[in-house]
């Protein structure tokens, strides 16, 4: 069962969320950019910033970022990542309420985060804070679950111990509410390779940075370990896992006018 109030679900994981989890492909910032035609000092607004992973790729472009985020200790994590970027602030908010000014960023953003919006107060709220054209991208890091035994034992591994695991996989990058949140079919999909490499305590990490995990005092969290550690073994090569994923963007200029729904198949 998902938690009713998501904004809290990684309070208690944020050291491991700083430490372990994937970075996002450099590319995406030029990417939206060249695509839709971000003026060169635009500001971005990163719903549900978290620990900040997200905004790095567009204050390396030079973009200024306003994080919005509604959970303080990611916030605060976010906030001392990302200390020595002048054109970064954030702000306590959420993708419904975000508390910035009508008209004051050019493009919005979600990284890993549009599965927990009220997709509808959401996309009115991004109507409100963005200029004209009013510019949005949904991102996934994507991890590949097939392909490779190491990829399928993970994903085994999730299955077997994961609490919610199903659930939160089944609402990443679903269409329809992606439709919804642009006001129609009016958005395009690029995918970007974006491969990692894990040491045994960074795997470690990673895994206890998932909100659909066990954590360190449940009964099932030292089996769960346990398999961990023989995928690991049996995987390994000079110490590391290869660890892929993909980088899904979803992106467009948000429908003033909603499409009717289409018609499922």
């Amino acid at each position: 069962m998902i938690a009713a109030d998501p904004t809290r679900r990684f309070t208690d994981r944020v050291d491991s969320y700083v430490r372990a989890r994937p970075a996002y492909p450099d590319a995406i910032a030029p990417l939206l950019a060249r695509e839709l035609e971000l003026p060169r000092e635009a500001t971005i607004a990163d719903l549900g910033s978290g620990t900040g992973l997200s905004c790095v790729p567009f204050l390396r472009h030079g973009f200024s970022v306003v994080g919005v985020e509604p959970n303080d200790a990611m916030r605060a994590a976010g906030d001392d990542f990302l200390r020595e970027w002048p054109h970064f602030r954030s702000v306590n908010g959420s993708s419904e309420a975000t508390g910035l000014p009508a008209a004051s960023v050019d493009l919005v953003i979600a990284a890993q985060a549009f599965h927990w919006f009220d997709v509808a107060r959401a996309r009115a709220e991004a109507l409100r804070v963005l200029r004209m054209p009013p510019r949005a991208a949904l991102i996934w890091n994507d991890r590949e679950s097939h392909g490779d035994p190491f990829a399928e034992g993970y994903e085994q591994l999730l299955l077997d111990f994961g609490i919610d695991y199903a659930a939160v996989r089944h609402r990443h990058a679903l269409e329809d509410p992606i439709d919804a949140f642009f006001g129609g079919r009016v958005w395009r999909e690029e995918q970007l390779r974006n491969p990692t490499s894990l040491d045994w305590d960074t795997l470690v990490e990673r895994l206890n940075s998932a909100s659909y995990v066990p954590k360190p005092h449940a009964p099932t969290y030292a089996p769960m370990l346990a398999q961990l550690r023989r995928l690991f073994d049996d995987n390994q090569r000079d110490g590391r896992v290869s660890m892929n994923y993909t980088a899904r963007v979803f992106f467009g200029v948000l429908a003033r006018n909603p499409s009717p729904p289409q018609p499922s198949p």
